[in-house]
């Protein structure tokens, strides 16, 4: 550097000296995963991706039954609302039933863990040898992790249940999530009977619907890291098929009822 040259970084009369040695600093690496077990994303997905799937496939066998606009919006919107109460009230129950469930199996492991405590901190130091420390220091972390109760129960239902007791779904946000999602998705090939279109309403309802199946499940691909152009056929590929299979049924309803 010449001399009198300022160094960058330098305020004037004050230059900045950078020692040639001196260590790097130290980054703090930390990497925000996804939250995988929030109970909203499965009923989510489950929820848009059926209500697509049965409003699509009920719009499309109603109306290759010859029904009228009017009676297919009218099967339609009670698709809607009966898939949506019952998606959400299955998600409720079952995330409910699953956490009683552990619950009940938590509740043992602490009645154990009272009764013999010995033989549950044995439990665990066979556990860590299992997953490759030592004897020596398998034993010591499961003697060292079972001095307090509160922490040692939560670590005996994380290793020996697989339940993280601080992090269980909740079951109202596993129904709400559900409900909103069918709603959502079963409106889509709603769309053109609300609108009033008389000519061409099923053909709208069948592109919507198809759109929207591919959309989402790109979007899902987002969440699951697979390619957004497989995720996205795949559910097109299974939401025509059920499609098609209604729309043959409602034909030869509709063939045999005239």
């Amino acid at each position: 550097m010449p001399l009198g040259a300022v160094q960058p970084g330098a305020t004037y009369g004050h230059p900045v000296t950078r020692p040639t040695d001196s260590p790097p600093q130290h980054v703090d690496h930390h990497v925000r995963h996804r939250d995988v077990t929030g109970g909203w994303l499965r009923p989510a997905v489950f929820g848009v991706m059926d209500g697509l799937v049965s409003n699509v496939a009920l719009v499309v066998g109603v109306a290759a039954a010859d029904a009228t606009n009017r009676f297919v919006l009218v099967a339609g919107l009670a698709g809607l609302f009966a898939g949506a109460f019952s998606m959400a009230t299955g998600e409720y129950n079952s995330v409910r039933s699953q956490s009683e469930l552990a619950a009940a199996e938590i509740a043992i492991e602490r009645r154990e863990l009272s009764r013999a405590p010995e033989a549950e901190e044995a439990e665990l130091a066979a556990i860590y040898r299992g997953k490759g420390l030592t004897r020596e220091l398998s034993t010591a972390v499961a003697r060292e992790l079972s001095r307090d109760p509160e922490i040692a129960w939560r670590v005996h239902a994380r290793e020996e249940l697989g339940i993280d007791p601080d992090n269980l779904p909740s079951p109202w946000t596993a129904a709400f999530a559900s409900f909103v999602s069918f709603l959502l998705g079963a409106a889509v090939p709603l769309v053109p009977y609300l609108l009033g279109v008389e000519d061409g309403a099923l053909l709208l309802a069948c592109v919507g619907g198809a759109t929207a199946l591919f959309l989402t499940g790109v979007l899902v691909s987002r969440f699951t890291a697979r390619g957004a152009l497989y995720t996205g056929l795949r559910q097109l590929l299974l939401g025509s098929l059920a499609a098609s299979v209604t729309f043959l049924v409602g034909s030869a309803v509709g063939v045999g009822v005239a």
